[in-house]
């Protein structure tokens, strides 16, 4: 049996799934075709109904609970771990709202929690999310939300912080911020979903238990990252929410989903979000 598998380039994609795609734990028989690709190409993907299984934003999957169930493993969910919204150090912005703002792409998380800080800023400009802090140095977009690495490099770079979104999140909500999750189709068989969600369990815990057995892979596909900024970015999103959402983490979840609700961006929630 085989399922098309589709998650990031990011160190803790490829740090949550090593163990799974090759095969270092027992996948009872199951093969995984891998699709690696930026988070907003594999929302849009999900959109489209193209791969089983995929890493998406959870705000990608506000509209896709018709067809996907979200999976209690692999997810990227905690604290101290959001966007960050940075403009040039040489640069005064007067006006947020009037600002051009670079963005990682329409159905991130980040460009969610964008809209419920600055509602009115609304002249955003979708840019992959590794180029968005050339184009504030340069001057293509006054601002720009940040995901991913780039939170440990932009001072680095000569930009700085305008607003922390994980901790506006956390002060508006106090729970942990709901970034990406895994979500598996629902035409797949429920036993069949279970299982899936049991293995990437595994493979998660075989990378906590074996560090460095992942590293080659992250760094083949983080090639130009320094191997300190690699492990930061694990620990960042890879925690015990990865392993298991538990009740805080479904709780949060459901919670990204009211705030949805209350903005009039979904008509209400699912009635069954999570996989069974």
């Amino acid at each position: 049996m085989n399922f098309t598998l589709g998650f990031s380039p990011c160190p803790n994609d490829c740090f949550i799934f090593d163990a799974l795609v090759h095969k270092k734990i027992d996948t009872q028989g199951i093969d995984f075709s891998v699709v690696m690709e930026d988070v907003e190409a594999l929302n849009n993907r999900a959109f489209r109904q193209e791969l089983d299984i995929t890493k998406l934003s959870y705000h990608a999957f506000l509209y896709l609970t018709d067809h996907y169930a979200l999976l209690n493993s692999g997810s990227a969910l905690g604290f101290n771990c959001g966007p960050l919204l940075v403009k040039d150090a040489k640069t005064d912005i007067q006006d947020i709202n009037a600002a051009s703002i670079a963005i990682p792409g329409k159905y991130t998380t980040a460009n969610f929690l964008l809209s419920l800080a600055f509602p009115k800023a609304t002249n955003r400009k979708e840019t992959l999310f590794s180029d968005i802090e050339g184009a504030v140095l340069s001057h293509q977009a006054d601002a720009g939300l940040l995901i991913h690495e780039n939170r440990f490099t932009y001072e680095q770079k000569g930009l700085e912080k305008i607003i922390d979104l994980g901790e506006f999140w956390e002060s508006l909500i106090h729970a942990p911020i709901p970034l990406g999750g895994i979500v598996v189709k629902r035409s797949v068989d429920q036993a069949l979903q279970r299982t899936v969600d049991s293995l990437i369990r595994r493979s998660v815990e075989f990378a906590f238990a074996n560090p460095e057995s992942c590293m080659a892979y992250v760094k083949a596909h983080a090639q130009e990252m320094d191997e300190e900024v690699m492990k930061k970015h694990i620990a960042l999103y890879v925690n015990s929410f990865s392993v298991d959402l538990g009740e805080t983490g479904r709780g949060a979840v459901e919670l990204l989903f009211k705030k949805a609700e209350e903005n009039h961006l979904i008509e209400g929630l699912a009635p069954q979000i999570f996989v069974g």
